[in-house]
């Protein structure tokens, strides 16, 4: 299969059609068919080894009659005019040989008759029933074929084979008869066979696109959640300075100076993290694209960042050693914090914001982050809430669970659990 969606076998059964019988080349190649008026007929366009095999067929029928035909001539008190009868309708079964693809029940069916009558079309006969075998369902093979097996007695017993015995040409006939069905079962399953391995092979190429676009919506998934992550926090701290410059344009020349530089550090913060994520988007992989990916490690410099952009920030950790916590464990726990700080910069300017670390290796990690009310509602922020659902859907990616909503004093709390195993 091609990136794309497209098989590479397809040409190759498309060149080879030729060699394989219409029905099976109909369906592997999935080719429009050169002849239309075929395809309102409601059959497929032969092939030349269709072509090959009536050939044979016929030659075979009329190898048959030939052979019956002399036969004939050596019976006792066999008329003129009843050989030259028999003889024509063989030739006329022969004929219609031609027609065992179009028409195969009809042909056997009209057969038994004629076979009953004239020794000649034997052959016809037996070529009519293996291409009913071939072509049609079991149930059509059995009754056409037994009525068959059940005229044998009653044609030996009319017209007696001078070389044979009655019981021997009863046996042989009947012996030719199965041998012919069960020759076109044979080749009917064969093809039915390779028709169901090649459903199955569809079937696994289709699955195995869906498996790549899922695969990839996943991925386009995790990279905007990373984006929201990320950009979020950033994106927060120019608004927040930015609107602080806006009301109060007669602030002290330092403080002015000090939320320049916090915007234009955000700023440049921000397009490095960007930078960062169109890189993932390039090179496939986000923890070997970019700077290191940020751990619990790095939580107190979130922290510091907070109470430089002016929020009131209090960070109590009981982890020891912060960096042996495992990475992506870290790393989401990270993501929890920033989420819930930004949230909290928006939503509850000036309140005191608590982050609450605590775990152990065997104990699982927890990290509680807790605002009170603020003293005036903030205004709405359009989008609210997306970074908390998929923070959700990480937290449960990593076998943890993330809670949220408002406390009972009117604040709002997130609490995530994550496993340290």
């Amino acid at each position: 299969m091609t990136s794309d969606g497209t098989t590479r076998e397809a040409p190759v059964f498309t060149a080879r059609r030729w060699w394989l019988p219409s029905a099976v080349a109909d369906e592997l190649t999935d080719v429009p068919d050169p002849d239309p008026d075929a395809g309102r007929r409601g059959r497929p366009r032969r092939t030349a080894r269709d072509w090959l095999v009536d050939f044979c067929c016929f030659l075979l029928a009329v190898f048959v009659g030939l052979a019956s035909a002399d036969v004939l001539s050596h019976v006792p008190h066999t008329s003129h005019a009843l050989a030259v009868a028999d003889q024509l309708l063989g030739a006329l079964s022969c004929a219609a040989v031609w027609l065992r693809r179009r028409r195969p029940l009809a042909l056997a069916v009209a057969m038994l008759p004629v076979s009953l009558v004239s020794t000649t079309a034997a052959g016809a006969g037996i070529v009519a029933l293996f291409t009913l075998a071939v072509h049609r369902p079991f149930r059509h093979v059995a009754w056409t074929g037994g009525a068959a097996l059940a005229l044998i007695p009653v044609v030996c017993w009319w017209r007696p084979d001078p070389d044979l015995t009655y019981a021997g040409a009863v046996v042989f006939s009947v012996l030719l008869t199965l041998s012919a069905i069960g020759w076109g079962m044979f080749v009917r399953s064969k093809r039915q066979l390779v028709l169901s391995l090649r459903d199955r092979a569809r079937r696994a190429e289709t699955e195995a696109r869906l498996r790549a676009e899922q695969a990839q919506r996943l991925a386009r998934e995790a990279i905007a959640r990373e984006m929201h992550d990320v950009l979020a926090h950033r994106l927060t701290l120019l608004s927040v300075h930015a609107g602080a410059l806006e009301f109060r344009p007669g602030a002290p020349q330092e403080e002015v100076a000090r939320a320049a530089g916090v915007i234009r550090e955000s700023a440049h913060e921000a397009l490095q993290d960007l930078r960062e994520i169109i890189g993932v988007l390039r090179a496939g992989d986000p923890d070997e694209a970019g700077r290191p990916q940020p751990t619990l490690a790095a939580l107190d410099a979130l922290v510091a960042e907070s109470r430089e952009a002016g929020m009131k920030v209090t960070l109590t950790s009981t982890v020891t050693d912060p960096a042996a916590v495992p990475a992506s464990l870290g790393r989401t726990a990270y993501r929890i914090a920033q989420e819930a700080l930004t949230n909290a910069r928006k939503h509850a300017p000036g309140t005191e914001v608590t982050v609450t670390v605590t775990g152990a290796p065997g104990d699982g990690l927890d990290i509680h982050v807790r605002n009170p009310a603020p003293e005036q509602e903030a205004p709405r922020v359009p989008g609210s809430g997306q970074g908390l659902i998929g923070l959700t859907e990480r937290a449960g990616l990593t076998g943890g669970t993330l809670e949220h909503g408002p406390a009972p004093d009117g604040g709002f709390e997130v609490r995530g659990r994550l496993p340290w195993g």
